[in-house]
């Protein structure tokens, strides 16, 4: 199986044929206390839903995030434990990441209703695809990526997803850092840029007539 069929096993964008102009918000790598909150008071100032792929370590340490991102009508997806590289595993280490992944969240909060699970640094391998779906989780790639995580600028962030954006689109984007990141940087304000970029991509895209939507039942 190549890359480019493993990939095509995790959905990208979620177009449905129709004249609807949907698109969907995702962040990875949270939930941070220093990015996460400051991410929920945008969305909730302009009244529009995300998905947050949470890396289980940090639900374990920010329960009271995850709390609130369900409370405020957001979805909580899987982003594996420790967010390794899973092309790298064996099948054995990919269910257990994912597993306890999912556990780590439901601890958080109960009425986590997990759908989805996304691959750390979209890396889908076979592993990957039998391990999600004997865990009853959905894989979930992406369509539109701004890379935000290398901090390019506001304006950069905001221009890639306008030039990419189109119905369907599911948007990455990052309220945290991966574990291996935080122990070399101080990550206070690390993503600064994709929260200002956030307040402009809202209404900008509500602009161009794009609604933006949970995420549907994955089928």
């Amino acid at each position: 199986m190549t890359h480019l069929e493993r990939l095509c096993g995790a959905r990208s964008e979620y177009a449905d044929g129709t004249e609807s102009r949907g698109v969907y918000l995702t962040f990875d790598d949270g939930p941070d206390p220093h990015c996460t909150p400051d991410v929920l008071d945008v969305l909730a100032e302009h009244r529009v839903p995300a998905t947050f792929f949470v890396i289980g370590m940090f639900a374990v340490d920010q329960p009271n995030l995850i709390r609130r991102m369900i409370a405020e009508g957001h979805e909580v997806a899987n982003h594996t434990m420790t967010h390794p590289d899973l092309s790298r595993c064996k099948l054995a280490v990919v269910q257990h990441e994912i597993q306890t992944a999912s556990k780590a969240i439901r601890m958080a909060c109960p009425k986590a209703a997990l759908r989805y699970m996304r691959a750390p640094y979209g890396m889908w391998t076979e592993e990957v695809l039998i391990a999600s779906a004997r865990a009853g989780l959905a894989t979930l790639h992406w369509s539109v990526d701004p890379r935000d995580w290398s901090c390019p600028g506001v304006e950069a962030i905001v221009d890639a997803v306008l030039a990419s954006v189109r119905p369907g689109a599911i948007v990455l984007l990052h309220d945290g850092c991966p574990p291996d990141e935080l122990r070399r940087a101080n990550h206070a304000r690390l993503r600064d840029q994709t929260v200002s970029a956030l307040c402009q991509l809202i209404p900008a895209l509500h602009d161009r007539g794009f609604s933006i939507r949970p995420l549907p039942q994955p089928h």
